[in-house]
C-alpha cells in the first residue's frame, strides 16, 4: 500500500480555517503560497511537496494527518503523479508552461490507455 494525500481531508481544513476570509488575506498570511495556488488546492487539486508542508504548517497539523493509504495504482499511473510532480515544484517554469506540459502528459496517457 502506498501513502497519498488525502486532498479531500486537506481542502475541507483549508476551507474550515480560511472560514469567511479572502483567499488573498489568507495567502499573505501564510506567506509563501498564493491565492490561486489555495484556490486550486480547495478545489481539490494537489499541491506540490513545499506547498503541502507550508499547508500543513499554517493548519499546525502533521503531514500525516492528511495522508491515506492505498491500494498501489497501476505504474503507469504513479510515473504519471511523479511527472506532475516534478513539473508543480519546478520554479524554473512559469504556472502556463506547467499547466500546458501537464495537460500534454494528460493526454498521452489517455492515448495510451486507447491502445
Amino acid at each position: 500500500m502506498a501513502l497519498q494525500i488525502d486532498i479531500e481531508k486537506l481542502a475541507k481544513m483549508l476551507k474550515s480555517k480560511r472560514g469567511g476570509r479572502g483567499l488573498r488575506t489568507v495567502a499573505e498570511e501564510i506567506g509563501s503560497v498564493s491565492a490561486s495556488t489555495l484556490s486550486r488546492v480547495e478545489k481539490g487539486k494537489l499541491p506540490d511537496i513545499d506547498t503541502f508542508i507550508e499547508l500543513c504548517k499554517w493548519l499546525e497539523i502533521s503531514p500525516e494527518f492528511v495522508t491515506k493509504k492505498s491500494k498501489a495504482k497501476s505504474s503507469l499511473q504513479s510515473n504519471k503523479e511523479v511527472i506532475v510532480a516534478h513539473l508543480r515544484a519546478d520554479r524554473t517554469l512559469t504556472q502556463g508552461t506547467q499547466d500546458a506540459l501537464i495537460e500534454m502528459i494528460n493526454l498521452a496517457y489517455q492515448a495510451n490507455k486507447k491502445k
